[in-house]
This record gives C-alpha cells, sequence and structure tokens, in this order.
C-alpha cells in the first residue's frame, strides 16, 4: 500500500476505512463511482445529497481530498465552456487501490446501474452531466 494515502495526521488503515465509510463521505464515495465518467461536479453531488446541505457536501469532499483517496482535477482554460462545470472530482488511484484493499468497491457496478435508472434529474444535472471532462484522469 502506498504510504502517500492516508498521511493525513498519519492515519492508519484502520482509521482510514472509519474514515471513509462515515456516512456522508460513503455517500460521495458512492456518487463519484457510479457517475458515468466516475467524475461528477460539485453541483452533481450536491444533487444527489438532497438530505445534506451544500457546505456540508464541500467540506467532507475536502476532507477525503485531504486523505488522498480524491482528487479535484479542472478542464483546462480553453477546454473550459461558460455556463458548465470545470471542476470535477474523482478517485485517486491510491484511493481506489485502497477501497479495492478493503472490499469498499464490490458495489461499482450495481451503483452505476442505480445511477442510470434515475428518471427525473433535473435539466442543469443533466446538462452539467454531459459537461466535457478533463481528458486522462
Amino acid at each position: 500500500m502506498s504510504t502517500d494515502l492516508g498521511t493525513a495526521e498519519g492515519m492508519e488503515s484502520r482509521e482510514l476505512v472509519h474514515f471513509v465509510t462515515q456516512q456522508t463521505r460513503f455517500a460521495l464515495i458512492n456518487n463519484i463511482l457510479q457517475h458515468p465518467d466516475q467524475l461528477p461536479s460539485m453541483y452533481e453531488l450536491e444533487e444527489l445529497n438532497p438530505s445534506v446541505s451544500d457546505a456540508t457536501v464541500y467540506k467532507h469532499i475536502q476532507k477525503l481530498i485531504d486523505a488522498g483517496i480524491v482528487k479535484e482535477v479542472a478542464l483546462d482554460d480553453d477546454q473550459r465552456r461558460q455556463g458548465y462545470p470545470w471542476k470535477f472530482y474523482g478517485l485517486t488511484e491510491e484511493g481506489r487501490e485502497f477501497l479495492e484493499n478493503h472490499n469498499l468497491l464490490a458495489a461499482e457496478e450495481t451503483l452505476q446501474q442505480i445511477y442510470d435508472t434515475i428518471s427525473d434529474k433535473p435539466e442543469k444535472m443533466v446538462k452539467y452531466e454531459n459537461a466535457p471532462r478533463p481528458d486522462g484522469v
């Protein structure tokens, strides 16, 4: 296992499992996994978690970034389009490896199938879902 992961305050593996499986953070990880490109925008994450405030979603994504599980990726300036998101959130390679090693990715395919069945997505979410994403991330 990479020593890069969980070095946020030197978290041990068991502590990191507890950290990522906290209800809101684990929901956000699942949202990333179920997204068609596995790179949702902040708006999409907020929409998928209507019972959680936008500030709480942002705070937990930041914690996951600090722990090395999630990364923020952005479109290059020349790829950005007005009215579309340009920052996205996905798993780091180390984060994916950690989740896999702790059997926390077992439902990945099921999550994607469930996401595909959501039929009442707001128009803005569909627009954002189809927004350009960074290449090779």
